[in-house]
This record gives structure tokens, C-alpha cells and sequence, in this order.
């Protein structure tokens, strides 16, 4: 026989971890975390009271913290308590856990911005459904449930709430729910969804036929482009963000230029860049000029064009002497192009397919030496990289060359965190442009391509797929017109 839970749930609320509360001496109460703070300026007896057991580590349920304000103050006091709860649900202040017989199920932080600590109808009837955004991962040797619709996440503490949501595939009502696990009480599960609703990770459908509905601005979302958006920007993510150097004293981080791939390496003419600043077209018509060229001339490119085109557009121009500080950790370089926080951690390989004065096969630019370092000769797995890009140009001839953009992927999460990899592709795009300016002076054909291999890619330059492997593609030639 099943031993079911027959305790009523709490939900406890307490401060999130992050907050501190801080006593001025001028009477008023402060409420800081790492990105706000609010300050309650000379709070009641029964406020303070509130606020003081609200920062306790056990947490107080609703009724607790209103019982608290009516030993202070009577019953006058209850409305400024319960304005206050609202008040900091909202600003997303507090989180809750849910605690049945004693045991800790879930804790939530934040509480959703949305959630009614009293008050709040039942939802026996309701039919809900698991939101296609939701989604687990394991933290710290704990599940956690979050989604890219809110920024409170649920840590599931108890096996008996994932089984719920295994349910919440498809549509049921809490009495449904309550049916199928009779571990989980009734009231358990009419707050969790009271609190899943709240915060966007269900939503309530007419029936068990009907699909759930969301708002026309998610239709065209997936799944992995919102996740990542939210993640990369602040806003729906409490984590820290930006060049916080957390692998600081733990981790070496990679050096500005990449250790030579190999002793074979081949010079590459240098433009005369003065001769060009005097005599080169101008940016305004290079810019009304510039187009994405898919087709390329009868006579290939020669490696002189392809040289200036490489020293243009990525050869390192100098080292700039390091900062003070933690910045002077990190080696930086300055090349044509920008790149978030000097990092530079895109590596230019060039698949050769005919090349007047190169030898067919896979390169791999040095920026420092202006080189090209040879990598392997044309193979199977060569064609296959020159096959996948011209499908994604919608051509049938491959490209004259493919410049795969392949990012060292250490050298910007070292620095940057939660937007490191949105840092990079930004940086290829960055690239992107400047690679189709200087082919557009130099009168070459020129198209960034949306798609690659980078499996494939990483097994033919044998690289780590996780420390360095393609991030974009370029395609490059001689223009239809050149003869």
C-alpha cells in the first residue's frame, strides 16, 4: 500500500540568497542585491518585524508573516503587511519553498513576479500542459527547472514533483494528476501548478484535446534560439555576466596567437597599405557596391589576391602593451576587424578548390607571420566541406575558396561569462563585414554563408570540437566578369 504525505503543504517565503537587508541608522531598512536595491524608509513595527523574519533561513508561510505583523500592530497592521508581500513578489525579492511532512519539495527563486500569496483561486479543474520552453538540467547535484519565459528557476527536491511533470507532456487537471500518483497529495499539486502558471512553465487549456496556447510572438521562436537569447542578455538570468574572469588563478588562459599547427608554412605577399590608403576606392562606394556574390569567374583566383585579402581583413597589426590589472592577465592583439574585449579568437582556415599559384587542400592562416600553414591535401572530407557550402549558397560549382571561421573558444569564456558565446557571433559578423568590404575594393566575389559542418570540420583540422571548431564560413573568388 501506498504511504501518501497527508500533511497540508507550506509554502515558506523567505529573501533570495543574493539579497542582503541592511539596517540604517536612520531607522530605514535597506534591500540590496547584486544589480538593485530598494530602501524601506521608517518601516512599522510589524514591517520590520516582516522584514527581519522574512531574511531568516527558514522561511515564514503568508499566514506566519501576517500573524507576525498582527502581534506588533493588531489588525491595522495586516494591510501595510500584505502590500508589502505584493510589493516584493513583484520585484521578485523573495523566493518560496514548498515543504510537505517537513520535507523540503521545491524551492523557487524568485517567486514569480506574477504569483498571489493569498487569495489565489483554486485550480482543481484547470486543464494544464507543460510549456514547449521548459526545460531541466542538472546543478549542482541538483534538477532544476527553468524556462526561457521567466527568470524564477525551481529546484525539484523530491522525485515524486518530476513525476508530475512527466505528466504535463500532455494535458490533465490537478484531480487527474492527484489520480495517477497517489504519492503526491492533492493540495501538493494545486500549488505547484498555482506556482508553474505563475511562472509560464504551464499553461491552462480548455481541454485535454486542445493544444496549449501561447502568444503569437512566441510562435516563430524555437526552443534554442530563445534559450539562448535570454541567457546571453540580462534580464532573465540572476547569474553573473560579463568579463568577471572567473577562471582567474584557476585555469591559464590561451595565448593571443595559436601555437603553429605545423612546420610547413608558406609566405604570403603583403600589400603595400600605404600605396592603398592613397590610391584605394572610397568607403562610400564600397559600401554601395558591396553584395553577396555566389558565382564565381572562369579564371580562379591567384594566391597574390587571396594574400591581400587575408592581410587586409585579419593579419595581427601589433600586440598593444597590456593594462593594469586583472585586463593585463589576457594577451590582446589588434587586427583589422574589432573583436569584443580584444580577445581575437577566430582562426581563418582556408579550404582551397582552385587556386592559381596554391595547391588544393586546407590551410590554416597564421595572423602574426601572415602564413598560411598547410593542413591536409584535398580529400574526400574536403569535397564533403566544399559540397555542404555550396548547398548552402544554393549553387551547384564549389566555391573557388572557403574561409571556415573557427573560434578558439577559451579565449572569450576565460574572460566573458553568460555572453561569451553571443560575444563571438557577434565578432564573426563583425568579420564578416569586413571581409566583404575589402573584397568588394578588391573587386572579388564574396558571400558569408549561414551554415556549416562543424563536426566535420574539426575532424579534418583536427581540432577539439569543444576547445576550437568552425563557427562560420565565407566564400571567396574571382568575379564572373575576371579574365
Amino acid at each position: 500500500m501506498v504511504d501518501t504525505v497527508q500533511q497540508e503543504p507550506i509554502l515558506a517565503l523567505s529573501f533570495c540568497a543574493d539579497l542582503s537587508l541592511v539596517e540604517q541608522q536612520d531607522g530605514s531598512v535597506l534591500l540590496q542585491t547584486l544589480v538593485a536595491q530598494q530602501r524601506i524608509a521608517q518601516p512599522s513595527p510589524g514591517v520590520r518585524a516582516v522584514l527581519r523574519r522574512l531574511h531568516t533561513v527558514e522561511g515564514s508561510s503568508a499566514e506566519q508573516l501576517l500573524e507576525t505583523a498582527f502581534q506588533h500592530e493588531g489588525v491595522s497592521g495586516l494591510p501595510t503587511v500584505l502590500a508589502l508581500l505584493e510589493q516584493l513578489t513583484q520585484h521578485q525579492c523573495l523566493q518560496a519553498t514548498l515543504v510537505v511532512a517537513g520535507q523540503e519539495w521545491i524551492v523557487v527563486s524568485p517567486l514569480p513576479s506574477a504569483y498571489r500569496c493569498t487569495g489565489t483561486p483554486s485550480t482543481t479543474e484547470t486543464f494544464f500542459q507543460l510549456s514547449r520552453f521548459a526545460y531541466m538540467r542538472n546543478e549542482n547535484q541538483s534538477l532544476v527547472l527553468a524556462s526561457s519565459l521567466t527568470l524564477s528557476t525551481f529546484l525539484l527536491r523530491d522525485w515524486r514533483v518530476t513525476a508530475v511533470l512527466h505528466l504535463l507532456a500532455a494535458p490533465h487537471t490537478v484531480t487527474e494528476l492527484a489520480g495517477k500518483l497517489p504519492e503526491v497529495p492533492c493540495a501538493v499539486i494545486s500549488l505547484f501548478m498555482r506556482l508553474l502558471l505563475s511562472a509560464h512553465l504551464v499553461s491552462a487549456v480548455a481541454s485535454r484535446e486542445c493544444e496549449s496556447e501561447e502568444p503569437s510572438s512566441l510562435h516563430q521562436w524555437e526552443f534554442h534560439d530563445l534559450l539562448f537569447h535570454t541567457q546571453s542578455r540580462a534580464g532573465r538570468t540572476a547569474t553573473s555576466r560579463g568579463a568577471t574572469f572567473r577562471f582567474l588563478g584557476k585555469v591559464k588562459p590561451l595565448p593571443a596567437v595559436k601555437t603553429p599547427m605545423t612546420n610547413d608554412a608558406i609566405p604570403l605577399f603583403q600589400p603595400d597599405m600605404e600605396r592603398l590608403k592613397l590610391c584605394d576606392v572610397s568607403l562610400t562606394r564600397v559600401m554601395e557596391e558591396r553584395c553577396s556574390t555566389r558565382k564565381h569567374g572562369t579564371t580562379p583566383i591567384h594566391v597574390r589576391q587571396l594574400s591581400e585579402f587575408l592581410y587586409r581583413t585579419a593579419r595581427i597589426r601589433h600586440f598593444p602593451e597590456p593594462p593594469l590589472g586583472i585586463q593585463g592577465t589576457y594577451e590582446r592583439s589588434n587586427r583589422p576587424y574589432p573583436s569584443g574585449g580584444a580577445c581575437y579568437e577566430l582562426e581563418l582556415y582556408v579550404v582551397v578548390n582552385a587556386c592559381r599559384g596554391l595547391a588544393a587542400g586546407l590551410y590554416h592562416y597564421r595572423p602574426d607571420h601572415h602564413q598560411l600553414e598547410k593542413i591536409v591535401d584535398r580529400t574526400h572530407h574536403i569535397d564533403a566541406l566544399l559540397a555542404e557550402a555550396s548547398a548552402s549558397a544554393d549553387q551547384q560549382d564549389h566555391p573557388q575558396i572557403l574561409i571556415i571561421l573557427a573560434a578558439r573558444f577559451q579565449r572569450v569564456t576565460w574572460k566573458y561569462e553568460a555572453m561569451a558565446y553571443a560575444t563571438i557571433l557577434k565578432n564573426v559578423g563583425a568579420l564578416y563585414q569586413t571581409m566583404y568590404l575589402v573584397a568588394t575594393a578588391m573587386g572579388l566575389a564574396a558571400c558569408a554563408l549561414g551554415s556549416g559542418n562543424a563536426e566535420r570540420f574539426a575532424a579534418v583540422a583536427g581540432t577539439n570540437y569543444y576547445e576550437e571548431t568552425s563557427v562560420g564560413e565565407f566564400m571567396l573568388g574571382s568575379a564572373v566578369d575576371d579574365l
